[in-house]
């Protein structure tokens, strides 16, 4: 009985053993094999990784004066292998002006891998960024003090103008979401966050390098490891060339002061955005360095949102500028010919139904219903369409039809801008129609869609667009802010034409009526003698004052710009539209203002629009 369970103890205390054996080869095998935590710490007391950071991409405008470009700063980074416990902390913090809360804070959110992923405690990490020349001077003549601490130069953004905030966009730290959609980035990294600078980021930023210095046992840097065998120089960014024209841009600016609304011009032939203004603005000087967040929350806390770009993400009733898409659908449609005339006593009557006009002849056909932006015109040209059994089988079908002529002319979908946060607007179908009114409904029903209210909204570079693609005759080529990116051919999407469903026949036709409304019609506030102004206003209905808009192209047979115009509650379309559109017109194709130009343009750069304190 003893011997056997002398024999039991044995075995029970070898199984032991060997347990503890094979946990311990286990431990050595992944320490010396699967992990690479004792080389990391080896490779780290023999070397000093710095990061080298590329020169980002300037930017310049069409005409090559410099928009944007990188000045010095510096950077504080941490090893923290090296910095546990080495440092005097408040020497360390009045160095730097900074509090010892602060300080702490900082080094927690470092370590914390949620906030930071991919951290180690072996490599660089950013403590603080964008030092002044001021702030490095001093810090440098301490940094001995200061084991684990480095200083690493980069460069920050400055803007040489105080406009195109909303176009040039800003760059900034990038968050954890950066970090993990893109392994470029390690905490401490900026990157592009509005506009240019965050639609072409990869462009901009160029390519990291790495320079690796050899240390002693002390952690002394001796040189280069191998006299830079294995560094690798930064790859600078590539420049980008905009479209933008500064002056006419600032013009634009200037004429939009006090007053909420969009200015957009286009080159029609190549869908180049000349300018993009957005009211109320900032200056993009304000997200420059470490007061920014302070300005970004500022800015994002005003009622009347200057961060956003009304140009783009604005979402509007376009009023009788719409009246144009309207004319080409119905004559394309053979609803109406050239000669067709609809009758107007002061507007749209029937069946109980009325639709207000001004006063003006009547009857009219399309060049004076456009000229004279007659209502009941093109009331009527719905009307019939809608309601045309013979040629199509339903007002569903009809308004289905209706729909594809819009969707063809670039509404109701993104047209593609090279700038984030474009709005599609809205613009109806027949199903839209059967769920809102159970399936009964007709032309009447929808009439308000006709002169570009109702259910239709556009954005104004939408509007924009509209009148490049009358300038073209039938096509437009998708609008885009750069004109050139340094080493590299312009992106397809931006070089190829979208024709319309219209015909051309039709086009001539809104272009005599787009002439006649310059000659004798609403916009005559634009008409010139040295060159043929073509366009039309809009007066769009809004719950206060209404909208004042105005869409138009010049030349008329070599047509240079294409420009829409939105100042909310401005009244009619010639109030602000035409006046606005007229100056920026000249502008551009002058290339300056004479005199008396100029002195309109200081007059409705003084004139404000009250609006009241409602949040827009």
């Amino acid at each position: 009985m003893v011997h056997s369970n002398l024999e039991y103890r044995r075995y029970v205390i070898g199984g032991i053993a060997t347990l503890i054996i094979f946990v311990y080869i286990i431990r050595l095998f992944v320490l010396q094999i699967m992990s690479d935590d004792y080389r990391k710490s080896a490779d780290s007391n023999a070397f000093l990784k710095k990061v080298e950071y590329p020169s980002r991409g300037v930017i310049r405008d069409r005409n090559g004066k410099l928009l944007v470009y990188n000045q010095p700063s510096y950077d504080i980074m941490v090893i923290m292998n090296e910095a546990r416990g080495r440092i005097d902390t408040l020497d360390f913090c009045n160095s730097l002006g900074i509090s010892p809360e602060y300080f702490k804070k900082r080094m927690a959110d470092i370590k914390d891998k949620t906030k930071n992923p991919g951290y180690s405690r072996f490599t660089q990490q950013l403590f603080m960024s964008q030092l002044s020349e001021k702030e490095f001077s001093v810090f440098r003549e301490k940094m001995y003090r200061f084991p684990g601490f480095y200083i690493q130069r980069r460069s920050i953004r400055q803007y040489q103008y105080p406009y195109a905030a909303h176009v040039l966009g800003d760059v900034a730290e990038v968050s954890t979401s950066d970090i993990e959609n893109d392994d470029y980035y390690q905490l401490g990294d900026f990157t592009g966050k509005l506009g240019i600078e965050r639609y072409y980021e990869k462009q901009l930023r160029g390519e990291k390098g790495v320079e690796i210095l050899l240390r002693d046992a002390r952690g002394r840097i001796k040189g280069k490891y191998q006299e830079g065998k294995y560094d690798r120089k930064p790859v600078a960014g590539k420049d980008l060339t905009l479209s933008i024209d500064i002056n006419l841009q600032a013009l634009g600016e200037r004429l939009l002061e006090g007053k909420i609304g969009s200015i957009v011009a286009i080159e029609p032939a190549t869908g180049e955005v000349l300018c993009m203004v957005s009211s109320p603005t900032y200056d993009p000087r304000l997200m420059v360095g470490r007061q920014r967040g302070k300005n970004h929350r500022m800015l994002s806390e005003n009622v009347w949102k200057p961060l956003l770009n009304r140009s783009i993400m604005g979402q509007y009733p376009p009023g009788s500028t719409f009246k144009t898409s309207q004319a080409l659908t119905y004559m394309t449609e053979g609803i109406i010919n050239s000669h067709t005339a609809f009758p107007c006593y002061h507007g749209f009557s029937y069946r109980g139904l009325h639709v207000g006009c001004h006063g003006h002849s009547s009857p009219t056909a399309i060049v004076d219903a456009l000229s004279t932006s007659c209502n009941a015109y093109f009331c009527w040209g719905l009307y019939y369409m809608i309601g045309n059994r013979k040629k199509y089988h339903s007002p569903h079908d009809a308004m289905n039809v209706w729909r594809d002529y819009m969707v063809s002319m670039g509404f109701g979908y993104r047209l593609g801008i090279d700038l984030p946060g474009e709005k599609r607007g809205l613009i109806p179908n027949g199903d839209y129609y059967d769920n809102a009114y159970k399936g009964s409904w007709n032309g009447l029903t929808v009439i308000s869609i006709s002169i570009g209210q109702g259910e239709v909204n556009l954005t104004p570079l939408q509007i924009a667009n509209l009148g490049a693609t009358i300038a073209n005759r039938g096509y437009y080529i998708t609008p885009h802010v750069v004109k050139k990116v340094q080493g590299e051919a312009l992106d397809t999407t931006f070089t190829k034409r979208h024709y319309t469903m219209a015909d051309r026949r039709a086009y001539d036709w809104v272009v005599a009526g787009m002439r006649s409304s310059v000659v004798k019609g609403t916009c005559r506030a634009a008409n010139r003698a040295d060159y043929l102004v073509c366009g039309k206003t809009g007066t769009a209905q809004n719950r206060g004052q209404d909208h004042s808009v105005f869409m138009g192209f010049a030349p008329m047979d070599s047509p240079k710009i294409a420009i829409a115009v939105y100042v909310e509650n401005g009244g009619f379309g010639a109030d602000y539209g035409v006046p606005i559109g007229a100056l920026m017109m000249e502008q551009y194709i002058n290339g300056k203002l004479s005199a008396a130009s100029e002195s309109r343009a200081a007059e409705f750069q003084k004139r404000r629009i009250a609006y009241g304190s409602r949040n827009r």
